[in-house]
Parts: structure tokens; C-alpha cells; sequence
């Protein structure tokens, strides 16, 4: 059923609102950010009908049974440590939030926001469209008890980009991603207001916010991992990333020297060349292209450089095989993949979980959307534990403390949000 509204602005934080009173929700926002492969401005799924949560072992397969099962709306998430189920791999980092690997559910109640049209899909559309109008948006006093902390110091993360450095030396990888963790235990946080403010200061084209009964994740992503739209996958991995300027002169020379910087196209490139040997094992042979090599996009916060892969799905595979053939996505891995994993596990401090993962849907027509979990807050509100985590490439030429002052970049909307300056042991 389709319901009108003069402020779509207003109806998406009533929808939410009421949304989060339930045990289970996803919300997926593009924040009007044009694509070619969009298909709404927001997605809402609500309340559990029926749910399947896994752990690496046999979780794709469990998803593919369930996606049997229910062949309509599915959202969930994906996280990273699923690469153990498909690689000779393990995971013995420290893991505070304790999500599982694998989680989708079939919602009792999808609303899709397009525009200042409201589609609810629902046994009773006509009373959660009334539900949703009666919501008062209510502020709590904004104030987050947050005592931050980092997995790293920032000697201890030089030195350990360092060792990473002679691995690429001696030629066991070319590239990959170091991540870092910031804490807070016992924190209080209010989560629907951290993304409420969080989407405000950074407002992104892959932005979710998911609650998975007392754990939430609270995400302002500006990165698809893949895509399909009719027989056509599509993946758009980020490698390259600038500050913005403070002048417009200032943001237009910032945006050329990242579009014409070398060490971050070498980056691009690598990424994008794992990305299109992962499409060949669901490509139709000879339809892997690079669709856009070194684009410039700009967000409230940085410039990103992206690139477009796509392919023709072969005939008759499974869009869970496709999802699992290219997972996990190779710009928060590396080069060559397998090895690049194995040392991430051994240099990183925390389990990734689902960072570096990804959120997203499959649809009635099969076709699907997931975007790379990063630039995200993750809440276990069961133990209040509060983490996220942030990373960059290492290469050949890149430079130990320019990928630090980097990561705390990609970290700045969040301290900002949460009111931290910087981290206690930075």
C-alpha cells in the first residue's frame, strides 16, 4: 500500500523510531545520493517473521536454504570472519561485541521510501502507517558516556606497518588493509541518537542502522560491495581517500591531487584487479569489465576514489554463490587474498566481526544490494561494550604515518559524534 507525505525527512526518523521499539530491525538509507543501481531512498524492514543466524562453518549455505524458504524481502548482515568457512582460515583476535557471522530475517513489515511516496508492505499497512504518524521524535540529553580507548598506540601501529611493509618486500603480498579498534567499556549511549547525529555530520549512500535484539550497528558507509540488477552484478570498491578542503579552491585542488596521486591509483588498481578475478567465478566468460577506473567522489567528510567493476551472471548460479565468490570484499583484504587475510589476522589486535563485512538486502526479483561495513559503530548494550574501527592500504610507497593520520580521518565522525577529540592512547 502506497501513503503519501509532504516531509519524507520527518517520516523516515518517525519510521525509525518506531521501527527500533521492535527486537529486530535494518534500515538502509542512501541519503539521496544519485546511482545508476539505486533503487529507493530508504528501506525499513521491521519485526521478525523468520530469522537464520549462522556461524562460519556452513552459514552461506544455511542462507541459501533459508533464502529458499522466503523468496521475498530478506535483510541482514554478513560479517567478516565468514572467510574461514570459505578459506583455510581462523579468527583468534579478541571479539567484546559477540554478534554472530551470519544474520537475515524475513520482516513482518517493509516500508520503502521513494521521493515523498511511502510503500508499506504489510498484513496491516494501514495501522503501521498510522503508528508511524503518531511518533514524537524524542531527543535524549544528547550526553554518551564514552571513555575511548585504541587497540594501538601510534608506535605500536608504525611499527607493526613496518613489519607489514617487509612482508610486501619480500614480495608475500601487495597490498593490504591494517585496521584498528577503539574502544569503550561499560559506555552508555543512546544508539538511535548516535546515527541520527552521525548521519547528520556524514551523511553516506550506504548509511544503516541495524538492531539485532540488545547489539546494534550504526553505519555511515560510503562503499557498495556488490550489487545485482537483473543478470548484472556490479561491485565499487574504494581505495584512495583525501581530506575535504576548507575553501572551494582548496576541496578542487584536493580532489585533482587525489585523482592524479600515483600511490593511491597503484592501490586502486590492485583492488580493482582482485575484484575482477573474484567476478570471473560467477561471470558469464568474457563480460568482466572495468566500467570506471579512478572516479572522484565527494562526501560531507572526504573524497573517495572508486572504481566500477561489472559482469553478466552466469546462467543458473545462485545470487548466494555470487555474494559467497567474491566475498569478503578485496579492498578491506588485500592482495593476493588468502595470504593478505592470514596476516591480518596475525598483525590486528580484534576481531573484526561484522566490520568489513556488509549489510544489505535480496529482493522478490532477486536482485540484491550490500554495501562494506566501515565508517561504523558497533553497541553490545548487553555488557556496554562500544567499538569501531578504522583502517588503511599498505603498499609499497605508502608512508607509516601518512596511513595513521589516515585512519584518524576516517575515525573523525565518529569521535566527533560521540564527543571525543581523539582517542586516549593516539
Amino acid at each position: 500500500m502506497i501513503f503519501e507525505t509532504h516531509d519524507s525527512a520527518y517520516v523516515k526518523k518517525q519510521a525509525l523510531q518506531w521501527a527500533a521499539s521492535f527486537n529486530v530491525c535494518c534500515y538502509l538509507d542512501s541519503n539521496h545520493y544519485t546511482s545508476l543501481y539505486s533503487k529507493f531512498d530508504v528501506l525499513l524492514a521491521v519485526g521478525v517473521q523468520d530469522q537464520v543466524t549462522a556461524f562460519a562453518a556452513d552459514a552461506f549455505e544455511a542462507l541459501k536454504a533459508f533464502r529458499m524458504q522466503h523468496n521475498g524481502w530478506i535483510t541482514g548482515f554478513m560479517g567478516y570472519d565468514l572467510k574461514n568457512e570459505l578459506e583455510d582460515l581462523e579468527s583468534n583476535n579478541a571479539d567484546n561485541l559477540q554478534f554472530p557471522d551470519l544474520y537475515f530475517f524475513s520482516p513482518l513489515h517493509l516500508i520503502m521510501i521513494e521521493g515523498n511516496k511511502v510503500e508499506i508492505i504489510s498484513d496491516d499497512a494501514v495501522q503501521v502507517w498510522n503508528d508511524i504518524n503518531q511518533q514524537t521524535i524524542s531527543r535524549s540529553n544528547g550526553e554518551s558516556n564514552v571513555n575511548l580507548q585504541s587497540r594501538f598506540t601510534r608506535e605500536a601501529y608504525i611499527d607493526t606497518f613496518n613489519q607489514i611493509k617487509q612482508h610486501i618486500n619480500r614480495g608475500d603480498i601487495y597490498v593490504t588493509n591494517l585496521c584498528q579498534e577503539f574502544y569503550a567499556e561499560n559506555a552508555v549511549i543512546d544508539p538511535l541518537d548516535i546515527f541520527h547525529e552521525l548521519n547528520r555530520v556524514s551523511p553516506t549512500p550506504f548509511a544503516s542502522f541495524l538492531k539485532y535484539n540488545n547489539q546494534y550497528i550504526i553505519c555511515a558507509s560510503p562503499e557498495r560491495f556488490m550489487a545485482k540488477r537483473g543478470n548484472k552484478l556490479i561491485s565499487q570498491p574504494i581505495k584512495g581517500t583525501a581530506r575535504r578542503g576548507s575553501t572551494p579552491a582548496e576541496d578542487k585542488a584536493i580532489q585533482q591531487a587525489l585523482r592524479s596521486n600515483l600511490k593511491e591509483q597503484q592501490e586502486n588498481v590492485m583492488i580493482v584487479d582482485l575484484v575482477r578475478n573474484d567476478l570471473t567465478k560467477s561471470a558469464l566468460p568474457g563480460t568482466v569489465q572495468t566500467e570506471e577506473l579512478f572516479g572522484i567522489y565527494s562526501f560531507e567528510q572526504v573524497h573517495q576514489m572508486i572504481s566500477t567493476i561489472t559482469c553478466q551472471a552466469q546462467t543458473g548460479i545462485s545470487v548466494i554463490d555470487a555474494v559467497r565468490n567474491t566475498f569478503p570484499m578485496g579492498s578491506m583484504t588485500g592482495a593476493p587474498k588468502l595470504r593478505a587475510m592470514q596476516l591480518i589476522e596475525h598483525y590486528e589486535r580484534s576481531r573484526r566481526g561484522v566490520y568489513s563485512g556488509a549489510i544489505g538486502y535480496f529482493n522478490p526479483d532477486n536482485d540484491f544490494d550490500f554495501n562494506v561495513v566501515i565508517r561504523t559503530l558497533f553497541y553490545n548494550a548487553n555488557n556496554k561494550y562500544l567499538s569501531f574501527q578504522v583502517g588503511s592500504a599498505i603498499t609499497f610507497d605508502a608512508v607509516a604515518e601518512q596511513e595513521y593520520a589516515e585512519c584518524l580521518l576516517k575515525a573523525k565522525a565518529i569521535m566527533e559524534v560521540l564527543g571525543v577529540n581523539k582517542a586516549a592512547n593516539s
